[in-house]
């Protein structure tokens, strides 16, 4: 097992080894395997590249991000909206006509109903890339569908075929479309990946995360 001290080293590098983020305006603390990430970013994108860089390094249990975004030069919420909305009408994957925009100092909120969770997690990538963008809150949600009987089965397929680590020790259930995830990963990243697969598939609504990631 990694000691804090190798965690430590292993996530700086891995910040340092990303080029979408600037590692030297980032503070590292490792404690019991939980990384706490400290500074100043320039974007909510580079945020969220240093939170998903820290998840792929080995034997980190959970990221804690204090992360603050400063956008350099002012953007008018009136500036971001647009370009939330443009962007939105140009992924072709994203429903754009049912998905309402809110910005307000920055943060960015998405309402709306669509009919696939891939869907709702795209909208909220599109967005979180634009300049001036200081957060987002996702409360799009989701039409009501039924789940195939075999969604399950489908479910832990695609954890296969996705080459999802320790993807044997992972158990699937779904009740009225929402999907339990529970059993053990070796990563974040692997838990990230998990669910995404399960927000894939037909039917599913929410996603009930108990993995455990191994320390």
């Amino acid at each position: 097992m990694k000691t804090d001290h190798q965690i430590q080293k292993d996530v700086a590098e891995e910040l340092d080894w990303d080029p979408a983020i600037d590692a030297a305006s980032i503070g590292i603390e490792v404690h019991e395997g939980i990384v706490t990430l400290n500074g100043h970013m320039s974007s909510y994108a580079e945020k969220l590249a240093a939170e998903r860089a820290t998840e792929r390094v080995s034997g980190v249990r959970a990221v804690v991000v204090k992360l603050d975004v400063h956008p350099p030069g002012a953007f008018l919420d009136e500036a971001i909206a647009e370009a939330a909305h443009e962007a939105l009408q140009w992924h072709v994957h994203v429903p754009s006509d049912v998905i309402k925009v809110r910005v307000e100092r920055g943060w960015v909120t998405l309402s709306g109903n669509v009919d696939w969770g891939y869907q709702k997690n795209l909208a909220e990538r599109t967005v979180s890339q634009l300049r001036g963008v200081i957060g987002v809150v996702n409360n799009i949600r989701m039409n009501e569908k039924t789940a195939p009987p075999d969604v399950e089965d489908r479910i832990e397929e695609a954890l296969r075929r996705h080459a999802v680590r320790e993807a044997h020790h992972i158990s699937v259930k779904v009740e009225n479309g929402t999907a339990t995830l529970s059993g053990h990963v070796d990563s974040l990243a692997d838990r990230r990946a998990a669910i995404g697969a399960v927000w894939s598939a037909p039917g599913i609504s929410a996603v009930i995360d108990q993995l455990e990631t191994r320390p």
